[in-house]
């Protein structure tokens, strides 16, 4: 990992680029913005957390499956911890990360909705990668990486599969079913329904999340993580319209535990500025671009050595590489 993507800055380091930032210094917050994103710093880098078990595979959900029965954008690069599922006392939001995510709701707003209509796909090419494990000779465990860049056309009502096409091939998802799709599998024309106010669009949230990761389903993430991992799912998977974009931000500000990492890459080694949540010895990053404040990707951050790697390491990630809407699934958009 290069030095500058750790995330353990000193606190000059991160008021540096905070003030670089729209509306990110304490002239402009009407709280002590940097005095907080110190305080997150310090327990950061502090040695409570609790050591966890590992399984053997890393790999983050890079597409919603359409379709899905159950909640599908649960959190694909897992811990599994020991034998409680009692979670320590959530943070509220971060008062910088809330205040980015604000001028980066701001910003989704300007961005003109796509042009679609009924029977066409949006298409998405992505670059990333997971981290499997493996056992080596003599024992312990070998970390590596795979491929996970990949092509994509989801239909924009649903009427057709979903194709996607990597390393391995081509595969065609089942077309869901109109009448039941949700916010697990959703089509252009379902987001197009969700509302943009973010209190209402958060209940839709956590309607599902509750459900499927509250305290007696047995889930060891819970519904505040799910939550946000599920706003980054559909962010990253799908070019929702505006308003919901920008609603779907302001609604991630609202999740306690969001925190602001000052500088984080892309898989495609493109720098940034990230909102993250902690969870279980990792960290989930969105990145977006300084200057435009656009979302290049997402990454899964290990806070601790391990055998998936040193403090730091990403052992997933994902960046968007381009955005486009064709006639038909394999079409590749003219550049």
């Amino acid at each position: 990992m290069n030095s500058s993507d750790d995330a353990r800055l000193d606190s000059n380091g991160r008021a540096d680029i905070t003030r670089s930032l729209p509306g990110l210094s304490d002239v402009d917050l009407p709280f002590h913005g940097h005095d907080r994103i110190k305080e997150y710093v310090m327990r950061e880098t502090s040695d409570d957390a609790q050591p966890v078990r590992v399984r053997s595979r890393r790999r983050m959900a890079l597409f919603l499956t359409a379709g899905a029965a159950t909640c599908a954008v649960a959190l694909a690069v897992t811990l599994t911890i020991g034998d409680s599922n009692r979670q320590p006392a959530t943070a509220q939001p971060e008062p910088a990360a809330v205040q980015l995510l604000d001028r980066v709701a701001l910003a989704a707003q300007t961005v003109p909705a796509p042009s679609v209509r009924d029977g066409q796909f949006l298409y998405t090419r992505t670059k990333g990668y997971s981290t499997a494990l493996s056992e080596a000779k003599g024992g312990g465990m070998t970390a590596a990486r795979t491929d996970e860049s990949a092509e994509r056309w989801v239909s924009v009502d649903g009427s057709a599969g979903t194709l996607t096409r990597n390393h391995e091939g081509e595969k065609t998802d089942p077309a869901p079913n109109r009448e039941k799709v949700t916010i697990n599998g959703p089509t252009y024309r379902f987001l197009e329904s969700l509302p943009t106010d973010p209190d209402r669009l958060l209940e839709v949230i956590y309607a599902d999340t509750r459900l499927n990761h509250g305290g007696d389903s047995g889930s060891t993430t819970g519904p505040d993580q799910e939550a946000f991992v599920a706003i980054g799912d559909l962010l990253r998977t799908f070019e929702a319209p505006p308003g919901v974009s920008a609603a779907l931000y302001r609604a991630a500000a609202r999740i306690p535990g969001v925190v602001l990492v000052s500088e984080a890459t892309d898989a495609a080694d493109r720098s940034g500025v990230a909102i993250a949540r902690v969870h279980n010895g990792e960290r989930t990053e969105w990145i977006f671009d300084k200057s435009s404040l656009r979302l290049l990707g997402e990454r899964t951050v290990t806070l601790k050595d391990s055998a998936w790697g040193k403090a730091g390491t990403a052992v997933s990630s994902v960046a968007i590489i381009s955005r486009n809407v064709t006639d038909k699934a394999g079409q590749t958009p003219k550049q």
